[in-house]
């Protein structure tokens, strides 16, 4: 069994834990954080625990910080995992990339194109054919309509919709 650690022990630390814990695949999660007391270590402590645990995630919603740190993990020798809850429903024909997080009742549906870094909060419906670039927040309820593309680093209101005509606009992280 594989063991998980998690960058960031705030709100999407913890959501990425049930996320990980819903799958069965890990047998040790834990932490790091700068200011959370839950953590095992700080942050920069990462490559001290690649023995320990094989698999890491980033949970922050800096999304340039999530991408960034997902490389130092992936350069230290982590596995970066996708963590995929077992009540989403993700086509088969779906490409969910490193790092990314799709958390309940989201629907991922026929050749949708995840990049690396993504969450994908709950109640998210991503139609057919569309992709979403690296580093992407799709908040909850948000939905994609077919055929398109999500610039990277793209974070979501709520219950936003995305269309072809739809502007890369950003919430401020």
């Amino acid at each position: 069994m594989r063991n998980l650690l998690i960058i960031g022990a705030g709100q999407y630390g913890m959501v990425a834990k049930e996320i990980a814990e819903s799958t069965g695949e890990y047998g040790k999660i834990a932490f790091l954080d700068d200011n959370n007391p839950v953590a095992i270590g700080k942050i920069s402590d990462y490559a001290k625990f690649c023995d320990e645990y094989d698999s890491a995630v980033v949970a922050v919603g800096n999304s340039d910080f999530r991408l960034s740190f997902i490389k130092k993990l992936f350069d230290a020798g982590y596995k970066i995992p996708k963590l995929i809850h077992t009540r989403a429903y993700v086509s088969p024909s779906a490409k969910i990339g490193m790092g990314s997080f799709v958390e309940p009742m989201a629907v991922v549906h026929t050749d949708v194109t995840i990049k690396a870094g993504c969450i994908i909060s709950a109640g998210v419906i991503i139609n057919h054919n569309s992709v979403i670039e690296e580093g992407c927040h799709i908040n909850c309820g948000s939905v994609v309509k077919s055929g398109v593309q999500v610039a990277a680093r793209t974070r979501s209101g709520y219950c936003d919709l995305f269309d072809n005509d739809y502007h890369h606009r950003s919430v401020a992280v």
